[in-house]
């Protein structure tokens, strides 16, 4: 059998920490612990050291100095190593890191992350093997950067039954949006803006399709119901086919355009859901505008509550991780054991929720469409939606072009369900009179 990591109560023994990778987050996080902040060793009363950092290329040039001979390129000169007790990964993806994470917990050293997509789709499974070994895996810095949301839902906010999580929890796709709705760029613009800034990668992909987003809300929604769910019972469109104009028309109905994560319980079922949507200018997550994050949760006995801060960076995941890594050591040396039990994480329901699927949602819709400029064009729409039991709640048409004959129309539905509203398109698109079905942006009141 290997041994063991352990963190001993009241020895004056220094606190090891192995760092997986030395990206954005990994050297925010090595210069934190090579700073020799007193802040540490007075909040945890142990001497914290930085002992050995895993990178893939030694000769790669790096924003912080580290001491000889604590780089290394063999994950193994940490994980087999018995006086590393905590390992803190800052890889990302999910190979090698997730074997990494199961390696570290097995040999009883404690585990901090940052790696969303480990959490959303294994995060169960290690939070079983952190308990069964009796150590610790956090993963606070995985969902919203330096806003302080998993430990609260794990924690202040575990005495509530939460009816529903809102939140802008990608700060590229806030950012695009932002520049979108203030200064109508187009997609592609505010998207080039946003990789020169380097707030999006150069493949965006993960941000913008929604990606990202979906393992987050996956995570929160598993803390939040006690219940383990999977990125593939998040529903989930990206922001791509937004227009300058969809925000046009957005102000003047007095909303803001932003992309959302939500989990909402309906009795015995939760349906979970990304994409960008409607909401009421005056409502909070309105304003949260940049780079910025922001969830907001309904409980039960807490009512509604928002969190908002940066949710992405070197220095507000750097704040996240070292946290985390505070609150292994001090939990550690307050009891005597090797960690703390997680409870408020325990995947368990005695009555399982089911995923309500996308096509039961229930609504207001925004529609644009092209249209020829005819007589009669919307009263055969009016029939298509009538024919789905749609409801019209206001027509607008603003804008016609003379040269090819043709307008431009939105219509805001009352509340409707989805599946028919998706039916009702198709018909429509099908329809000679209608050019091209533009946008459809649900509304979240």
């Amino acid at each position: 059998m290997a041994e063991t990591s352990r963190i001993s109560a009241g020895s004056a023994t220094a606190i090891n920490v192995g760092l997986l990778g030395l990206g954005v987050v990994g050297t925010g996080v090595a210069a934190k612990l090579l700073s020799q902040d007193a802040s540490l060793s007075e909040l945890t009363g142990r001497q914290v050291k930085l002992k050995k950092v895993l990178v893939r290329d030694f000769a790669r040039a790096r924003d912080v100095e580290l001491p000889d001979g604590v780089l290394t390129i063999d994950a193994e000169d940490i994980l087999a190593d018995p006086d590393v007790h905590v390992l803190v990964e800052v890889m990302g993806g999910t190979d090698p890191a997730e074997n990494y994470l199961r390696r570290g917990l097995a040999a009883g050293k404690h585990v901090i992350t940052a790696n969303k997509e480990v959490m959303a789709k294994s995060g169960p499974e290690l939070l079983a093997l952190a308990q069964d070994n009796g150590t610790n895996l956090l993963f606070e810095a995985s969902v919203g950067g330096g806003i302080p949301i998993v430990g609260c839902m794990m924690n202040a906010l575990a005495a509530n039954d939460i009816r529903s999580i809102r939140g802008i929890i990608n700060g590229t796709t806030n950012y695009i949006l932002t520049r979108m709705a203030h200064e109508r760029t187009s997609f592609q613009q505010a998207l080039g803006e946003a990789q020169g800034l380097g707030y999006a990668e150069a493949d965006p992909a993960n941000d913008i399709e929604g990606i990202d987003a979906v393992y987050k809300l996956t995570i929160l929604a598993s803390l939040g119901y006690r219940q383990s769910f999977q990125p593939d019972d998040v529903y989930c469109e990206g922001i791509s086919k937004l227009e300058p104009q969809d925000f046009r028309y957005a102000e003047e109905l007095g909303y803001a355009i932003k992309f959302l994560a939500i989990a909402n319980l309906d009795g015995a079922a939760v349906q979970l859901r990304v994409y960008p949507a409607f909401v009421p200018a005056e409502h909070m997550l309105a304003k949260v505008d940049g780079v910025y994050n922001a969830v907001e949760v309904n409980g039960s006995l807490c009512g509604q509550v928002l969190f908002h801060g940066m949710g992405a960076g070197r220095e507000p995941t750097t704040s996240a991780v070292i946290g985390d890594l505070i609150e292994v050591i001090r939990r550690a040396g307050d009891s005597g054991s090797p960690g703390y039990v997680q409870d408020g994480v325990e995947v368990k329901k005695l009555t399982p929720l089911k995923v309500r699927p996308i096509g039961d949602l229930q609504v207001r819709y925004f529609i644009r469409l092209e249209v020829a400029d005819t007589p009669g064009v919307l009263a055969q729409i009016a029939q298509v939606l009538g024919d789905g039991q749609i409801s019209i709640a206001a027509v607008l048409q603003r804008d016609t072009n003379p040269e090819t004959k043709s307008a431009e129309i939105v219509i805001i539905t009352h509340p409707a369900q989805e599946a028919s509203v998706q039916k009702a398109l198709e018909v429509m698109a099908r329809l000679p009179q209608v050019n091209r079905v533009s946008n459809t942006i649900r509304i979240e009141e």
